[in-house]
């Protein structure tokens, strides 16, 4: 990448900072590409600067966008080096590995600075924060500088904005089982024996990085960039706590909520507080089968469920954000 403005492009660039794989999930990634098609849009070049491994489909998000990756050194006064050479106005980080002084360190060296978090921001100092998650702007934040906080932030990409419901009219219902774009905690085939487990008729999608037989009527496949189709043509969705959610309350999806990490918890306490998803709890138990059992036998329960979280996201919320990022660069 050169110095040059590319004709018709804004001279502000804007770089994120995220990492994506199987330790850390491709949900960072994800939402900073919805961000980036948005300031893209704009007419404003960005360039993601960390490691993608371990995914193929996360590296194709970024190569079928055209956004270039870039290796990113680990301490904060050599990324603050790299993205002067790089040209950025900006910074979106969204990493929970970062060392804690990367924001005072790049915003020391000139750069605007916007921290994704999600509650705690483990110490990093941003000119902007946001948190997407649902009642953030109901919690406390021990910061001084402005947070874009709640549902009306959510970050979505163009493929679900562009999309609405339509499930299926079959006479058993479609369940769509993932969980991200890794299964970094290997749950996919525990959760496929639950659904097997109630004992309902049910049509089975579960996308998994690593293959394995599920048995009748459940097929297996990889991740793809059918997602937020398949997403929109479910009649239940049974996934974790992860970034994924925002779409299927987008959608309007009926969805049955488990949690694979604690930093999932707190949304996952939430919105099975609101009634916008059942709770499955951490395991595939036999409460859990039960819950799914219930939901299974019972399309009007599971439609009033989702309708519950539709109009939760209005799909503007990168809209806003881009608009707080831009105001202060």
């Amino acid at each position: 990448m050169t110095d040059d403005v590319h004709p018709g492009r804004s001279a502000v660039r804007v770089g994120f900072r995220c990492d994506a794989g199987v330790t850390c999930g491709v949900g960072h990634l994800v939402r900073c590409v919805a961000l980036a098609e948005e300031l893209d849009a704009r007419g404003i070049e960005v360039v993601f600067l960390g490691e993608v491994c371990g995914s193929e489909w996360a590296r194709a998000q970024l190569r079928e966008r055209g956004y270039a990756l870039v290796p990113a050194p680990p301490e904060p006064a050599a990324l603050a080096v790299l993205a002067g050479r790089l040209g950025l106005g900006a910074v979106v980080l969204d990493s929970y590995h970062l060392p804690p002084e990367t924001g005072a360190t790049l915003r020391a060296a000139g750069l605007t600075v916007l921290a994704i978090v999600d509650g705690d921001p483990l110490g990093q100092e941003a000119d902007l924060y946001l948190d997407q998650n649902l009642g953030a702007d109901q919690r406390p934040f021990h910061r001084s500088r402005e947070r874009l906080a709640g549902a009306r932030y959510v970050l979505l990409r163009d493929s679900v904005r562009r999309r609405g419901r339509a499930p299926s009219d079959e006479p058993v219902p479609h369940v769509l089982c993932f969980f991200g774009g890794t299964d970094g905690a290997g749950v996919a085939p525990a959760w496929a024996r639950a659904l097997r487990e109630t004992g309902r008729p049910f049509r089975g999608t579960v996308i998994s990085p690593v293959p394995f037989e599920a048995g009748d009527p459940i097929t297996v496949i990889p991740p793809t960039d059918r997602l937020p189709e398949l997403m929109a043509g479910a009649d239940l969705v049974v996934t974790a706590a992860g970034s994924a959610i925002w779409e299927l309350l987008y959608l309007g999806v009926p969805t049955a909520l488990s949690w694979v990490a604690d930093n999932q918890l707190i949304g996952y306490e939430e919105l099975v507080g609101r009634g916008v998803a059942a709770g499955l709890g951490r395991a595939a138990d036999a409460a859990a089968v039960g819950v799914l059992a219930r939901l299974l036998a019972d399309p009007a329960a599971r439609e009033e469920q989702g309708g519950r979280g539709r109009g939760l996201v209005d799909g503007r919320g990168r809209e806003r954000v881009a608009d707080a990022l831009l105001a202060i660069v």
